[in-house]
């Protein structure tokens, strides 16, 4: 496959791009780069590599979750700014106009 102006027009209409002459003739230059290079993949002799089917053969390797240094409510507002007896007190930071 080679990439020609008409491809390079498609791809500019179907990804709403607006395309000075210059910037197409890059483009195409760049993506028969890529064309080529994956050619070059395909001159490879795979006959003997299995399909990778998962970048890890590890399976489950989750840890499981545990609670662990919980602070009591009186420690977590202890060096809060501002707070009552139940919750942070943070600013008002959204001021919403009813009209």
């Amino acid at each position: 496959m080679k990439i020609d102006s008409t491809l390079i027009s498609r791809l500019e209409q179907l990804a709403r791009l607006e395309l000075s002459e210059a910037e197409k003739i890059k483009l195409q230059g760049d993506l028969n780069s890529i064309l080529e290079m994956v050619k070059q993949l395909d001159e490879l002799d795979t006959s003997g590599v299995e399909p990778l089917l998962h970048m890890s053969s590890e399976v489950n390797v989750w840890r499981e979750d545990e609670v662990k240094g919980q602070l009591d409510r009186e420690a977590a507002l202890r060096n809060a700014p501002m707070s009552d007896e139940q919750y942070f007190k943070v600013p008002k930071v959204i001021n919403i106009k009813k009209s």
